[in-house]
């Protein structure tokens, strides 16, 4: 066991020899042996008991995690390893495999370099391996690959060497392909992983060993060696002459970049400002000396000091007792305390440079996404960090006693700045607030839960499903007048075309709005489809929604911009059919006729106006609601699967693909999310408890013509308007 002081003069050291630095994460699909992993690596680091290794769970520190044996929360740690006569410092950080734990995942691939991608050797690549590995890609994280299990691979299914390098060899396989679908061009060949070069290693994190084709043939150890150790169970001799921590640590020293050469190539991807400017330079080579940058990936509030943030430190310096600017909330405060982790001990440190992940404590603003840099320089900030999945199921939660009103909404605002996944609407009028997450198990755990370990009795409503209304025609123009009849606003909506949803969905066009010339934009949005004016007239993206501008000379216009800007987001977040956002409109001004002074044209008269003629041309488009579908990945043992696939057609379900696997039927399927709630107990009972199912992908379609009233009536219910279907009015 290191010893804390030690340890801590060993990191201080390190963290100024940037070369020696490897910031990685853990990533797998749910029950793969991550946190197990972790342990043995810990271990290997002197940082815990070897006997305990693979058993303590030293990265599940919250009681929760305990409770329920999966991950949760995304957790960090520091140590140092060996390598070549030389001491390395490596900042880990294990992550929920748990598809509702998604968002933890893609903020703690904002702060590493390297991704370790675990995949278990019975069970192979499984729906979030694949998402996992695609959150590491769109943050230009390098994979390499662990195949962990391998002893159950043995024991179970008795394979012989040739069989076992078989199966390996297709997992291989299917880990490159996804690699060759999901990562940019300049990366689909270079970061292929390579059982010859050292970037794949095998093992069992349970029994404590690995091994990998390099340290084969410096050993002398064979597959045949490793089954015959396996099978007479003499795993602890294996694990003595191949450690898991050596052959681990050792890959990631090998093959993961370090902060100066991955800032090279990351801070272009993550961060939009000028390439060219002072601070771009300090980033991308990761200067110690330079102005400070950083991103915050975690929040969690430590019962004794307050908030704690993960950080990234892409450039500059952070030291105790700093002040510092948070960008988002363009507000000044004081860091307190400077620390580096130890799992769920913090460890403080007077200051920590660039190239590294830290621990900030005394920041009451902060929030996980969060730009921080010096008070006197204020940077752009860095790209938000964007989900695979959105929030699709919401729960409305309510305070049993009116005098705990005060803490919800406090402890709900707090839970908002750590998991910006969840999105919480606070209605302090009528107690009732609305939190929506990636499903059930995201709210249980990461709200409900909080909320009664406070001793807070609540109330919450059944799951309510998050729906998005858009046009499935065009509508329009419709004139929109101002309440003084002096301005006038024709505005006309159609669908936005898929290529374009798409490239917004995935994060290749920018939300926000448009500033200037965007040449950029304009060449994406003509390659896409979209015609010339309509795609220099670009003015506002938001919530995958287009506000176009096709007029032309019209005086005093860009005055008043702006306030058509706000118009558009008012309508995108609550449409006409029943106050749900909007999706895939594109809003297209297409004339006005404004008053020649300005004090006529205020946001009193602009806003209601186009906001009226926004909404009613939508009610002329062909008015429809999309409705959030999963994919999913359903196993049943195959003489059951004819009562799992009636349970699927039951719910509106479509099997989009079947194949028969070692006595398994496995179906790729997609369901309505209105038809999934209780569908895991009807699943289990259908199929005796034996069948099972993982979220693939979550997508939005258009709900059947036939159920469109019904759902849009019940909405409309729930929300207190009028039940009728709205018609468009005639006049402002």
């Amino acid at each position: 066991m290191v010893s804390k002081v030690d340890l801590i003069e060993k990191v201080k050291e390190l963290m100024d020899k940037k070369d020696k630095i490897r910031n990685i994460g853990i990533v797998a699909h749910i029950d793969h042996g991550k946190t197990t992993f972790s342990d043995n690596l810990l271990a290997g680091a002197g940082m815990i008991s070897e006997e305990f290794a693979g058993k303590q769970l030293f990265m599940d520190f919250d009681k929760q995690e305990q409770e329920r044996g999966i991950t949760i929360y995304a957790a960090n740690v520091s140590m140092v390893h060996e390598f070549k006569g030389e001491d390395y410092l490596i900042n880990l950080i294990d992550t929920p495999g748990h598809v509702d734990f998604g968002g933890d995942v893609t903020r703690a691939m904002r702060a590493v370099d390297g991704a370790i991608v675990l995949i278990c050797a019975v069970e192979g690549v499984m729906p979030q391996t694949e998402t996992v590995l695609r959150q590491a890609l769109r943050e230009r994280v390098k994979p390499i690959l662990f195949i962990n299990k391998v002893d159950r691979m043995i024991r179970e299914l008795k394979l012989n060497p040739e069989e076992m390098q078989k199966r390996f060899m297709k997992m291989i396989t299917e880990v490159n392909m996804l690699i060759e679908k999901y990562a940019e061009e300049a990366y689909k060949k270079k970061w292929q992983v390579n059982v010859n070069d050292g970037s794949v290693a095998f093992g069992s994190a349970y029994r404590n060993w690995a091994i990998s084709f390099p340290y084969m043939k410096e050993t002398g150890i064979s597959f045949k060696d490793v089954i015959e150790y396996c099978s007479t169970g003499k795993d602890k001799e294996l694990a003595q002459k191949a450690p898991l921590h050596k052959i681990v640590l050792n890959m990631i020293i090998r093959h993961h970049p370090n902060p100066i050469e991955a800032q090279k190539y990351r801070i272009e991807k993550i961060w939009k400002g000028d390439m060219e400017s002072d601070i771009a330079k300090s980033m991308i080579s990761c200067n110690p000396n330079g102005r400070m940058a950083c991103i915050v990936t975690k929040v969690y509030t430590d019962p004794h000091a307050g908030n704690v943030a993960t950080a990234r430190i892409f450039s500059g310096k952070i030291s105790e007792g700093q002040e510092v600017y948070l960008v988002g909330q363009h507000k000044k405060e004081r860091v307190q305390q400077v620390c580096i982790y130890k799992g769920p001990q913090r460890i403080s440190i007077a200051e920590v440079p660039a190239g590294n992940i830290v621990g900030l404590v005394g920041l009451p603003s902060v929030f996980s996404g969060e730009t921080i840099c010096e008070s006197d320089t204020v940077i752009q900030p860095f790209e938000s960090i964007k989900h695979m999945f959105e929030p699709v199921v919401t729960k409305a939660i309510e305070a049993k006693k009116t005098q705990d009103l005060p803490k919800v909404i406090e402890i709900l605002k707090k839970i908002s700045r750590e998991d910006p996944t969840l999105t919480v609407e606070i209605n302090q009028e009528t107690g009732e607030h609305l939190v929506s997450g990636l499903g059930e198990l995201h709210i249980d755990a990461k709200v409900e839960r909080k909320l009664k370990d406070e001793g807070i009795e609540i109330e919450t409503s059944p799951p309510i499903v998050v729906y998005r209304e858009t046009v499935s025609s065009k509508g329009g123009p419709v004139e929109g007048k101002s309440p003084n009849k002096h301005n006038k606003f024709y505005i006309e909506v159609e669908p936005l075309k898929k290529e374009v949803y798409d490239s917004i969905a995935n994060g290749d066009i920018k939300e926000g709005e448009v500033k200037g010339k965007d040449v950029e934009l304009v060449a994406k949005l003509r390659a896409l489809g979209m015609n010339e004016i309509d795609a220099k007239g670009a003015k506002m993206i938001h919530n995958r929604n287009i506000f176009v501008d096709g007029t032309k000379g019209i005086q005093s216009l860009n005055e008043v911009m702006e306030l058509l800007k706000e118009a558009f987001e008012n309508v995108m977040d609550e449409g006409p059919i029943c106050k749900e956002p909007c999706y895939s409109v594109l809003v297209r001004l297409v004339d006005a006729d404004l008053h020649e002074d300005s004090i006529h044209r205020g946001p009193a008269q602009v806003i209601p106006a186009v906001r009226f003629a926004i909404k009613n041309a939508i009610l002329r488009g062909g008015p429809t609601l999309f409705e959030p579908k999963q994919i999913l990945r359903v196993e049943s043992p195959q003489e059951l699967m004819g009562s799992a696939m009636k349970e699927i057609q039951n719910r509106r379900g479509d099997v989009l693909d079947m194949q028969n696997e070692e006595g398994a039927t496995i179906l790729k399927t997609k369901l309505p999310v209105a038809e999934m709630f209780g569908f895991e107990g009807a699943l289990k009972s259908a199929t005796g408890g034996k069948g099972f199912y993982f979220l693939v992908d979550v997508l939005f379609e258009k709900l059947p013509r036939e159920l469109l009233e019904k759902v849009v009536k019940q909405i409309r219910t729930r929300k207190g308007l009028t039940v009728e279907f709205p018609k468009p009015e005639e006049e402002a």
